[in-house]
């Protein structure tokens, strides 16, 4: 029995320092970012809730919804190893670490860290529904 407890510590030991070298990575580069998800809209979640989606454009140029219908037009930049977004609404820069953890995408909002964690829910090749603006509002 003592035997089977040590194989156990020495597992979950091993289990803990694995999971700490993932989370360690360092975040994506520009390069590296823009080769994941040019051309692709990505959907992304939040504690298994739908957060929003983004389409992926050429040259750093995006398009974000809150899957509420309404777009937003933007534009990436790398900043200190941070991806940062500007939308037309906000000028405010919008700034993210983007990490590769299990085949897709986490998020940490960095703005104000341990915020917001988003993960890449999925790559479903369809298009946002972006509706028309809004008049007389």
């Amino acid at each position: 029995m003592v035997f089977l407890s040590k194989i156990a510590c020495a597992t979950i030991a091993a289990l803990c320092l694995l999971a700490g070298a993932v989370v360690a990575q360092p975040p994506m580069t520009a390069q590296e970012f823009d080769d994941y998800t040019r051309g692709k809209t990505l959907f992304y979640g939040e504690n298994g809730v739908a957060y929003g989606a983004e389409e992926y454009l050429d040259n750093r140029r995006v398009i974000w919804s809150f899957l509420d219908g309404e777009c937003k037009s933007g534009e990436w930049y790398e900043q200190a190893d941070q991806i940062c977004f500007v939308y037309e609404d906000n000028p405010d820069p919008q700034c993210w670490t983007f990490h590769k953890e299990g085949g897709r995408l986490i998020a940490r909002f960095q703005n104000s860290p341990g915020t917001t964690e988003l993960y890449e829910a999925s790559d479903l090749n369809e298009e946002m529904i972006c509706l028309g603006p809004r008049i007389g509002v």
